[in-house]
Parts: structure tokens; sequence; C-alpha cells
């Protein structure tokens, strides 16, 4: 006797599957990100535009050109390219030459992602990289801060650059808020930084559009809540630690979490499952490590900025982390010490 339906069916595992997939956590990652990418459209323009185009042009651009041609439209529709290139482009200057973008997005998929083994085998993030490359090779490019646009049409002559070639924008320079509070002890608004219109990358626009992106991720399970409550709570404690000390020099802690890039590097960097740790203790550490390195850098380095550095130095001990607090496995007794 025949039957549609067997009464046995055998099949090979896994037997459980689940929803969340490598191009349904890109996209999500795209779409928490959407409104402060509109929000740096409508306060520096079109060089936004050109900006955040060459950077996914350079990552999409080498990703193809590193992977075999049968394996080219996967690895496009997966979206890390994208995502690399715009997480790239957030982190980088209004003004800064195309070109530049370009070859930053191209180092971040090189040398973040590709040279590591290709998806999920890279130690660092790889739009991190690509900004440390940058900063490293074209430093007054990199801190050169440009105003808010006077309309959305408005083009900053120094996207059009060409290598080797230098404009200048002395008339249009603004200093950022973290700089103004290092270098000349003047405090920017915190509304301000919360609702935008600073000078400075264009992902610092807005942290409350990026906080909103964040509660998007985590609905959706994207990330990791430990991670960026870590680091926060470690900034404002911290940071309040030093303003009590002497608040003519030291920055409130409220200042310390809105401004700059601690938003954007916190909430869509720092959570990359592929570069943090995968246990809870193991995100705890992490998150305090990159908090208290950020004060450290900001308040007692060279440069005005460290969430830049901070998550590059803990995605180098991840592995250490994970190693140390992996819980016991169960029914497995520890080995006493004899």
């Amino acid at each position: 006797m025949n039957s549609k339906d067997p009464d046995l069916l055998l099949q090979t595992a896994p037997f459980l599957r689940q929803g969340m997939t490598t191009p349904s956590a890109m996209m999500d990652v795209i779409i928490a990100l959407a409104p402060a990418t509109l929000a740096a459209l409508w306060y520096f323009g079109n060089s936004a535009v050109l900006v955040i185009s060459a950077s996914i042009a350079g990552a999409v651009l080498t990703e193809m050109a590193f992977v075999p041609r049968q394996r080219r439209r996967m690895i496009l529709m997966d979206g890390s390219g994208l995502l690399t290139g715009l997480l790239l482009g957030l982190t980088l200057p209004p003004g800064l030459p195309m070109w530049m973008a370009f070859i930053g997005g191209a180092v971040a998929i090189g040398f973040g992602k590709i040279i590591w083994g290709g998806l999920g085998n890279n130690l660092f993030n790889p739009a991190l990289v690509g900004r440390a490359f940058l900063l490293a090779t074209f430093p007054i490019a990199m801190t050169t801060w440009t105003a808010a646009s006077e309309g959305f049409w408005t083009f900053r002559l120094t996207n059009f650059d060409f290598p080797f070639t230098y404009t200048e924008i002395d008339g249009l320079t603004a200093a950022s808020p973290l700089g103004l509070m290092k270098f000349d002890q003047e405090a920017t608004d915190v509304m301000q930084l919360f609702f935008g219109n600073t000078a400075g990358s264009l992902g610092e626009t807005s942290s409350l559009l990026l906080i909103l992106g964040g509660i998007y991720l985590y609905l959706r399970r994207d990330i990791d809540w430990r991670v960026p409550v870590s680091i926060v709570t470690t900034v404002l404690i911290f940071s309040g630690i030093l303003y009590s000390i002497d608040p003519l020099i030291y920055p409130a802690p409220l200042f310390s979490v809105f401004s700059g890039g601690l938003m954007l590097g916190t909430i869509y960097m720092a959570t990359d499952p592929v570069t943090s740790p995968t246990t809870p203790l193991g995100t705890w550490i992490f998150g305090i490590g990159i908090g208290l390195l950020v004060i450290l850098i900001r308040v007692f380095g060279g440069m005005p900025e460290g969430v830049l550095y901070s998550i590059l130095l803990m995605n180098a001990v991840t592995p250490l982390i994970d190693r140390f607090t992996q819980p016991r496995i169960f029914g497995h007794q520890r080995s006493k010490k004899t």
C-alpha cells in the first residue's frame, strides 16, 4: 500500500532552524542606520551622499574582486559589504575626498575581512579597520571637520579633490565638540548633541536616532544588550568621577556619552557578533574595557576621540576573554588542584 505520508521520516541535522540569517541580520542593521543616515544627508547635504557612496563602492567592488565568480551573487546578496561601506562612511568627515573614502572601503574589506578568511572569521571590525587606515594615512583630511550645509545641494569642493591635490576650506571648517572640550574646555550643549547638527563625522549627527536604531536591533534580537549597557555605564561612572574632581577641565557624564562616535560605535560596531565575546560574562568584560579605554584616551591621550582604538583593542582580546569565561559544561566536574 502506497502512502504519501510515510510513517517514518529520515533527514539529516540540523533539526532546529532559526529564522535569523546573515542577510536578514545585515538588513536589520541597515534599516536601523537609516534614520541616522538620513540625518547626515539633512545636515551635510550632497557631501554625505558622495562620501557614503564612495565608501560603499570601495567595499562592494573589493569584495567582488576577491571572490570566485560563481559566489559573487551570493556574497553580494548577504549585504555584509554594503553594511561595512555604510558604517565606514558614517565614521568619515563630510569633506573627505571621494577617492580616500573609496580606498577606505577597499581596505575595510580587504584587510578587515577577506584576509582573515571571509565573513565570520575576522578578528577586528572591518569598518573600523578601514577608518584606522585612513586616520593613519590621511590624518589632516580625517580630522578636518566642516559645519552643516546651507542646503542639500551644497557641495564641498574637497569631495572632488584628486590624489595629491588640496582645496583650501578654512572658511568652512568647524571644531568638533570633543575637540572644543579637550583643547579649549568649551562644552557643547547636551541637547544639541542629542538631536544633532554639530560638526563631526557623518554618523555623529544625532544620538537620538542612533539610540532608536539600537532599540530596533534589540527588539529584533540582533545585538546583545549587555555590550552597549556596559559601555555606556562605564563611561558614565568614570566620566562622573573625573567631572566631580574638576568640572572645568573634565567633561560632564552626559556630554561624554552623547559626543563623538560613542553611540555609533557602541550600538553598531562593538555589538558585532563576530568580533565580540560570546559568553555573558565576557560581554560585560568587553564592554567595561571599551568604556574605560574611551575615557582614558579622550581625557589623557593626545586625541580627542578614543572609540575607534578602544573597540579595536578589545576586539584583539576577545578570543582570550572567550577562553577564560566559558561556562562549565553540564555534567562536567572541574578538576581539583592538588
